[in-house]
């Protein structure tokens, strides 16, 4: 293991409560290189939090965790600050670890910037979310850059490996396990990205029909929801998607793309619908 230039594992914890209506911080703490900026509100009485990093971005030997817990009837959105840059790593690798616990009637938008990796670097993901019944909300984001392209890094990192458990109660409802080494893989080739540069990840439930079994039942408002959702992906010739609808109701969509800036673009579109549900 790579040693950690902190001296030891950087955290972040944040549980909100609702109180009188609107979403408040009811615990917080953090350390080294973190603080975190005082909320912003938002539309309906959530609030938005941004961590601020006083690093370069993450390091050989990095061990960051994540903590949140979104409490009953609260509305968290976690942004980042800017884009992850992984940088260049002798042998080593750094890993994140994310958890969050996602309460009854709350939502939580887990919605930070692109991730970067350069060239030689190894960095390992880990999220793990629970959410306590079928009317916790999570819309989940990430999307992964080739490297530097504009400086010949494409697909030069090492390593880029990304494990994602959803829960709702006690069963697990989602699960990716994407681990990139473009030294063994034919990255750009069919079945990865397939000429393309970026690649978007999202997540979200579904209030609509929440006792369906399948997807195949979907309920008129689920397919329509679908429908939108494709229109955007096939809006822009320069971007190439899918949307699937899990068997608890809930979606996946996958997205490739050539900017990053674009793929966020299109992530927001698809935010807009999922808040217009009723999830938001």
């Amino acid at each position: 293991m790579s040693e950690n230039k902190f001296g030891k594992t950087s955290r972040l914890f944040l549980h909100t409560r609702l109180e009188k209506g609107k979403t408040v911080v009811e615990d917080l703490s953090f350390t080294a290189p973190y603080k975190v900026m005082t909320p912003f509100s938002r539309k309906g009485g959530g609030i938005s939090v941004m961590p601020l990093c006083a690093s370069a971005g993450i390091m050989e030997g990095d061990r960051q965790e994540f903590d949140f817990a979104v409490g009953e009837g609260s509305d968290l959105e976690y942004l980042s600050q800017s884009f992850d840059k992984i940088h260049k790593m002798k042998e080593g690798s750094a890993s994140r670890h994310v958890h969050a616990q996602v309460g009854r009637n709350a939502v939580f938008f887990y919605y930070p910037q692109p991730v970067i990796p350069y060239k030689d670097s190894a960095f390992d993901s880990f999220m793990e979310i629970h959410l306590t019944d079928e009317t916790s909300h999570l819309f989940l984001m990430e999307i992964i850059c080739c490297g530097r392209s504009a400086s010949g890094e494409r697909f030069a990192y090492r390593r880029f490996a990304s494990r994602v458990c959803i829960y709702r109660g006690d069963r697990l409802i989602y699960r990716d396990n994407t681990c990139y080494e473009p030294h063994r893989m034919l990255m750009e080739g069919i079945g990865m990205y397939e000429g393309y540069t970026h690649m978007a990840n999202l997540f979200f439930t579904d209030i609509c029909n929440k006792k369906e079994t399948f997807p195949d039942s979907a309920s008129a408002s689920s397919k329509d929801m679908k429908e939108r959702i494709w229109e955007i992906l096939e809006e822009d010739p320069d971007c190439e998607g899918g949307i699937t609808r899990l068997s608890q109701g809930d979606y996946a969509v996958r997205i490739f793309g050539n900017r990053a800036q674009k793929l966020q673009e299109i992530a927001e579109k698809i935010r807009l619908i999922f808040e217009k549900s009723g999830n938001g």
